[in-house]
């Protein structure tokens, strides 16, 4: 598990009131059709930041899967991806005991307070990396958000560790600081 997200998790008692089996068992006993509803549910009412609801949500989705098996279901066939999946997390692993990193089935979801970068195997060749700016002008690199729609405002294509570069990392920085 994730250092980031086994540190929330272990906290998540003292911030939130309940353990994360605690909470999962309240969500299993109601019926959401959304993502966003249990997330709703769990802020209005039992007035628990953002962050800590959505990974109770994501975690209660995936308690029968373990988060190593996700990511390796995104790279079946693409294990050539491997190493830059591995690269990105590596430095967003220096940014902050704030950070989150959540797995589902085709993505991984890197949060603060909210969601500022999304890893994507796009193809067996490329990930997608999805960020999260406000009022940042695309350039030749850094595109318009592509596939992920409204999820992410821009996007970097990525066939290769030397592209989690320094402007990469720049971009990647920059994304988090504006995610409080």
């Amino acid at each position: 598990m994730d250092k980031a997200l086994e540190t929330m998790i272990n906290n998540m008692p003292e911030k939130t009131g309940k353990s994360l089996d605690e909470w999962i068992k309240i969500l299993d006993k109601k019926s959401f059709a959304k993502h966003s509803e249990a997330v709703k549910f769990l802020k209005t009412e039992h007035h628990i930041t953002h962050g800590f609801a959505n990974t109770i949500v994501t975690l209660s989705k995936q308690k029968d899967t373990p988060e190593e098996d996700l990511v390796a279901g995104q790279y079946k066939g693409k294990e050539n991806l491997i190493p830059i999946y591995e690269d990105l997390l590596a430095y967003v692993n220096t940014l902050g005991d704030d950070v989150t990193i959540t797995p589902k089935k085709g993505s991984v979801s890197i949060i603060r307070k909210r969601q500022f970068i999304l890893i994507k195997p796009a193809t067996k060749t490329r990930i997608d990396l999805g960020f999260k700016f406000k009022d940042k002008p695309t350039t030749d690199r850094l595109e318009n958000s592509g596939p992920f729609g409204t999820m992410c405002s821009h996007r970097v294509q990525l066939t290769s560790s030397e592209q989690v570069d320094d402007e990469l990392k720049s971009w990647i920085k920059e994304a988090y600081d504006q995610s409080i």
